[in-house]
């Protein structure tokens, strides 16, 4: 028993989805909101450069669900293991001493500010999966229902198909259908997970015509051409151009105060280059740049589907601790030793004419006169989907081939 004990691990498993095709440096003093997106956002970033060192395809993920189910987490950690969590989710400089609750507060504010209007479909949930004989720390139980709404379920891991059966139900329903079988095996001595869903549904604001669309060629390098359905709409749009970075910036609104920011290198420029310099300030001062001007707009549809095993890419991002034998959790629970095994994560966007289902200032804008008529998305590119209040990063992704799924 002890054995067993010194083994087991905590499955985190993360899902998370985006619809397309919808219905329609120094200390901070009085961390904000806003505080908190500008981290999440830097993290976000170094979780994107990391996953993109290993291949040049397509990229697809959620880092405000990331952040979430971390910061649920690191409630219930202690010593390295918090130490260390908090410098990989770049948190560090909004912890407090003397007030222990004030990052998940500072998430449920977040949470709660993104959704308060009522306009925007999205949806997020987080559930904690126990075994029935594990015992969970009543304080790190009832934060987690404080702060982050969590449901608490009991289930049977040495039952290994029903359990598995019954949180890919879980997820499919919080994910309405996008995302299933999210779980194919589990570990019998598995004690708890923790699984995070985001839903997104977004309808433009100015839709695309489908009477337009037709298939136009994408330029995936200076060898490889698809034939994708291109999208094509004429109004006007807020755009800027970076030109110490080589790249052009596109604005497409949804309703709900949230909209995707379109990052099209310049031709003939290596989209590898810009990796490294895409910042947490970088796109403020996209966002500040902007411009509206009328114009032509071409825009591939597309649907994607990327799944990241996360457990092998955040100790390269200074969270090691958490997934080693030395994982300190004595604040989720003193019974036994626990660490976590498994984080998975799945995100799904679709996108399609009606919307999305899921430098120096003097170096970085140009007067919008200046700009071309035409903004035409037939190589690959970047986007960012936002909360504009907030500039909560909701989820951002990478289009190397849009035919790929």
């Amino acid at each position: 028993m002890m054995l067993q004990r010194m083994k087991m691990g905590l499955i985190f498993a993360l899902t998370y989805m985006c619809f397309l095709a919808p219905v329609h440096q120094g200390q901070l003093t009085s961390p904000s909101i806003s505080d908190l997106s500008i981290k999440n956002m830097d993290f976000a970033m170094n979780l994107y450069r990391e996953i993109s060192s290993y291949h040049d395809k397509n990229i697809f993920f959620s880092p405000m669900s990331i952040s979430t189910s971390f910061a649920a987490l690191l409630m219930g950690t202690g010593g390295v293991t918090h130490a260390e969590l908090l410098q990989g989710l770049k948190l560090e400089e909004l912890e407090r001493a003397n007030q222990p609750e004030l990052i998940p507060t500072l998430f449920k504010l977040l949470h709660d500010n993104i959704t308060q209007n009522g306009s925007l479909k999205l949806d997020q949930g987080m559930a904690l999966f126990m075994h029935q004989q594990f015992e969970v720390e009543k304080e790190f139980e009832n934060k987690i229902k404080t702060f982050f709404h969590a449901d608490i379920q009991m289930v049977d891991f040495s039952d290994t198909l029903r359990s598995a059966r019954f949180i890919n139900n879980y997820i499919k329903k919080k994910t309405d259908d996008k995302v299933v079988e999210m779980i194919s095996t589990l570990d019998p001595i598995t004690q708890l997970m923790l699984i995070d869903t985001i839903f997104f549904q977004g309808a433009w604001q100015i839709p695309f015509n489908p009477n337009f669309t037709q298939s136009a060629p994408f330029y995936i390098d200076n060898y490889n051409i698809v034939q994708v359905p291109m999208m094509f709409v004429e109004d006007k749009f807020y755009v800027m151009e970076d030109i110490s970075l080589g790249v052009k910036v596109l604005k497409l609104p949804y309703h709900g105060g949230v909209s995707m920011l379109i990052l099209l290198p310049n031709k003939g420029k290596d989209y590898t280059v810009i990796d490294d310099e895409i910042t947490a300030q970088k796109f403020l001062s996209w966002v500040r740049g902007l411009k509206k001007v009328k114009m032509e707009v071409n825009m591939p549809k597309f649907k994607m589907m990327q799944s990241y095993s996360l457990h092998n890419l955040l100790p390269y991002m200074g969270m090691a601790s958490v997934f080693s034998n030395s994982a300190n959790l004595t604040r989720l629970s003193k019974d036994g030793a626990i660490k976590v095994s498994e984080v998975l994560h799945k995100a799904v966007i679709e996108l399609d004419e009606t919307g999305t289902t899921a430098a120096a200032a003097t170096t970085t804008g140009i007067t919008p006169y200046s700009l071309p008529r035409t903004f035409t998305v037939n190589r690959p590119f970047f986007f960012f989907i936002y909360h504009e209040e907030t500039n909560c990063l909701l989820f951002m992704g990478r289009v190397i081939d849009p035919t790929r799924n």
